[in-house]
């Protein structure tokens, strides 16, 4: 009986032993579980046997459903792959200590939807940034300001629909800027134009966003080397013949971005039903654009003119050859080849026409251009001074007019023609009329040569005029025929030779004294 009580004791007491274990074993339990979940919110372990792989300088954690970026991170880190993960905020803390020889970080993929202010602060020796596939809608102000290092930014394949201004502030060494497939509505003309903001930027993609207008002057007046790598298509462009002929000559100029995405580049047709088709297609229908065709230098005689080696690469070497096949010498004093690749010419002759070759070339790009140059035989102020010659022309031609109406109509008629004239007045020293008289008065002054000695034209220059000929001064016929016929004495025949006579002086033909 005393066995069987103290057995039960015994059991009774293990059971009370494994309840207080228990009890005390669940809150640690809890504990250890929390410490997992806090360890977990501010970065796992990094485990390069089962979570990431590290080869080197290379920690590559992707496709490993990550929060958070794991720690703590080797200094020497120098390319960190966090690529397809859940990673969707990026805090100033991700990685405490600084990572001086980081060049390359991957966080693509990871529904990233929030960046600190603060978070590259510790990595602002970032050569490669790529935060495409995620889920940013906005770019704050200097958020990649501390990475002056940085050459590529990927940021692709977003919502980004609204950019600070100086959100790429800083970024002195950006060469490659990806933000096609976004939302933005406006061209961020200035990372381009404004060459002290991204000065060594090269690539621009603003593909597929929804930018509604170009700034297509500013455009043409860029670089082509700048031109080359802007990427614009696939976007809701309205069509114009303007945009037709940029994108025509850009097309001519061979750009990359004109030329590798050609049935890209697409615009939106007026109408309601805002129907697409290609741009460089409007030639052709619709708009009936007219044909674009690369126009070369055109310049007056004794200008000077200023060619430029418009590469589609930057920073190339290039030189000059001259009108048939010649190149450019320091004796050649007309052209000079300046110190920034372009070349000088003048003061210009028309013989400076020709064709100007550039040769570009660098360690992986050759190029060839042409400029084509056209000297006009004038002075800049040619058109001036044919018009000033015209006008001359025209008032020169109007008083010529004014002057002969003047001539048949308001001189005195010293011809018998006149009614209140008479042959035997008139003066012998007169003008070209008295010099013109009709066949009987020559035949008069025949027969009164002593009057002649007055002062009148002499007898001497109408001795041909015989009375057999029947032609009179001004080469009419005598419609006569008859001398006798005409002479005879009756006023009636007098008054018809007069008439004769009137007519040859009065008519349009030059006279010939």
């Amino acid at each position: 009986m005393m066995k069987g009580s103290q057995c039960i004791s015994h059991h009774a007491l293990e059971a009370v032993l494994s309840r207080k274990s228990l009890v005390t074993a669940l809150p640690m339990a809890l504990l250890l579980i929390s410490v997992q979940v806090s360890g977990q919110l501010i970065g796992s372990p990094l485990d390069c046997q089962k979570t990431c792989v590290c080869a080197s300088n290379i920690v590559s954690c992707s496709k490993m459903n990550l929060t958070h970026v794991p720690l703590p991170l080797p200094q020497y880190t120098a390319v960190l792959d966090l690529s397809f993960n859940s990673i969707t905020r990026l805090q100033a803390e991700w990685t405490p200590i600084k990572l001086m020889r980081l060049h390359s970080l991957l966080l693509s993929n990871n529904g990233l939807n929030f960046l600190s202010s603060e978070a590259f602060v510790h990595v602002t020796r970032l050569h490669y940034l790529d935060l495409s596939s995620n889920s940013l809608r906005q770019l704050d102000e200097y958020i990649f300001e501390p990475m002056e290092h940085l050459e590529v930014l990927l940021l692709y394949n977003n919502h980004i629909s609204q950019i600070d201004r100086t959100a790429f502030s800083g970024l002195l060494s950006l060469q490659r800027l990806y933000l096609s497939q976004n939302q933005i509505s406006r061209l961020p003309l200035e990372l381009v134009k404004e060459r002290g903001r991204l000065e060594t930027l090269r690539l621009l993609d603003v593909s597929s966003n929804r930018i509604k207008s170009l700034p297509l002057q500013e455009l043409q007046a860029l670089p082509a080397w700048s031109k080359n790598g802007l990427y614009f298509h696939n976007n809701p462009l309205p069509c114009s013949c303007e945009l037709y002929d940029m994108l025509a000559q850009w097309h001519l100029r061979e750009f990359s971005s004109a030329v590798d995405f050609r049935s890209s580049h697409t615009c939106v047709l007026p109408g309601a039903q805002k129907e697409r088709m290609a741009i460089l297609d409007l030639d052709k229908a619709h708009l009936n654009c007219s044909e674009v065709r690369i126009m070369g230098e055109k310049a007056y005689l004794d200008q000077f003119l200023v060619l430029d080696c418009d590469t589609r690469q930057r920073d190339m070497k290039k030189s000059w050859e001259l009108p048939g096949n010649r190149p450019v010498t320091p004796e050649n004093k007309k052209a000079v080849a300046r110190s920034d690749g372009k070349l000088q010419i003048g003061p210009l002759k028309v013989e400076d026409s020709g064709v100007y070759t550039c040769f570009a070339t660098s360690d992986s790009f050759n190029e060839t251009l042409y400029v084509t140059v056209v000297v006009y035989n004038s002075t800049s102020g040619g058109g001036l001074e044919n018009l000033k010659t015209a006008y001359t022309t025209l008032v020169a031609c109007l008083v010529s007019v004014v002057m002969v109406l003047i001539y048949l109509y308001l001189t005195p008629c010293r011809c018998p023609c006149c009614p209140s004239q008479d042959l035997e007045k008139s003066d012998p020293e007169d003008s070209l009329h008295s010099s013109t008289v009709s066949i009987s008065q020559a035949h008069e002054e025949l027969g009164q040569q002593e009057r002649v000695e007055g002062g009148g034209f002499s007898y001497r220059q109408v001795p041909f005029l015989q009375p057999k000929d029947q032609l009179e001064q001004n080469g009419r016929l005598n419609p006569i025929g008859e001398e006798d016929e005409e002479w005879q004495g009756d006023s009636r025949e007098r008054r018809r030779s007069d008439a004769e006579s009137v007519s040859s002086v009065c008519s349009d033909t030059p006279m010939v004294v």
